[in-house]
C-alpha cells in the first residue's frame, strides 16, 4: 500500500499479497459467488485461499496471515468476527481488512452501511484497486466491539409471516377481545455521556441508540413523554436493571452496567476509491 498525501488515504498496491479467508457459511450458502470472488482476486493479485471449516480454523488462518492482507468472503458476522479477533490480539492498527460480502441482504446491512459494494465482482475489484478508510470503533468494557449501530435495550426482531385470510381473522378476533399493547415499553436506565447524566432510572425511557462518527459517539435518548435528547461523547455508560442491547444486529446481555468507548480511526477497511 502507499499513501496518497493529496487525498489523505492509503491506496492499495497492485503488488499486495492476499490471504483470502472464505467463511464456511458463505461457502455453503452461495458457492457461485465465492467462485467469482476467488477468480477476480486471483487474477489481480497473488492470493492464498483458505477454506476453514469453523471458527477455530478461521482464527488460526487469520493468525498465520504473516504479511498477507486479509480478505474475508462472508457476511456481517464474518466481518465482526475478524475485527473482534484482531482487536483482541491488538493488531487492528497494523493493517487493513477487506470484505467481499456474500450472504442474504439482511446479513449484510453492516457491510453495506460501511460502504462495501453490494455486488460480488464490484467488491472484489475494490479489494484490488480501492483505498483504505480508517473507521471508528466502539469498544465496551468486556472488550466487545461495535462497528455500526448500538440499541439499548435490544429487542429481538420478530419475523413476520406473509398475511393470510385466517391470520387476518385471528388478528381481528384478538383485537376485539383484548386491548392492543402499548406502543412504547418503559425502560429504566441510567445513561451517562462523558459523565453527563442524560437519563436516570426514575424517569423511564423507550431506549437509546448510539453510532460512532467523526471520533465521537452520537447518542439519542428517547424519553417516554418528552422529546428525544441528543449528545456526543467519547464514553457512554448505561446501567440499571438487567437489560439487553443489540450491537450490529446481534443481541447481547442481560447486563446491569456497560460502558462503551469510542476509538477513532481504530481499524481500516478497503473501499472503492469514490467511497474511501
Amino acid at each position: 500500500m502507499h499513501k496518497d498525501a493529496t487525498r489523505g488515504r492509503t491506496e492499495v498496491s497492485d503488488h499486495d499479497q492476499l490471504l483470502v479467508i472464505v467463511d464456511p457459511v458463505a461457502r455453503r450458502s452461495d458457492g457461485e459467488s465465492v467462485r467469482i470472488a476467488k477468480d477476480v482476486l486471483s487474477a489481480g493479485a497473488e492470493a492464498k485461499i483458505c477454506l476453514p471449516d469453523g471458527p477455530e480454523e478461521f482464527s488460526r488462518a487469520l493468525a498465520r496471515r504473516g504479511s498477507r492482507r486479509p480478505v474475508v468472503l462472508g457476511d456481517d458476522r464474518a466481518l465482526l468476527r475478524t475485527v473482534a479477533l484482531l482487536h483482541r490480539e491488538r493488531e487492528l492498527a497494523e493493517g487493513a481488512l477487506s470484505l467481499v460480502p456474500i450472504g442474504p441482504p439482511d446479513a449484510l446491512e453492516v457491510a453495506h452501511a460501511l460502504g462495501v459494494p453490494r455486488s460480488t465482482p464490484a467488491a472484489a475489484r475494490a479489494v484490488l484497486h480501492g483505498a483504505v478508510r480508517r473507521l471508528d470503533l466502539l469498544v465496551d468494557d468486556s472488550d466487545g466491539v461495535v462497528l455500526g449501530d448500538l440499541l439499548v435495550p435490544g429487542m429481538p426482531a420478530l419475523a413476520q409471516a406473509p398475511p393470510s385470510v385466517w391470520g387476518t381473522c385471528r388478528s381481528l378476533v384478538r383485537t376485539l377481545v383484548r386491548p392492543a399493547p402499548p406502543a412504547a415499553t418503559a425502560t429504566r436506565l441510567r445513561v451517562e455521556a462523558d459523565g453527563v447524566l442524560l437519563a436516570d432510572v426514575d424517569a423511564p425511557v423507550e431506549g437509546l441508540s448510539v453510532r460512532s462518527a467523526g471520533g465521537t459517539a452520537e447518542v439519542t435518548v428517547r424519553p417516554l413523554a418528552a422529546p428525544a435528547r441528543h449528545a456526543t461523547a467519547r464514553t457512554l455508560t448505561v446501567s440499571g436493571p438487567d437489560f439487553r442491547y443489540r450491537a450490529d444486529g446481534r443481541l447481547s446481555g442481560p447486563v446491569r452496567r456497560r460502558t462503551w468507548t469510542v476509538r477513532p480511526g481504530a481499524w481500516g477497511l478497503t473501499l472503492p476509491l469514490d467511497a474511501a
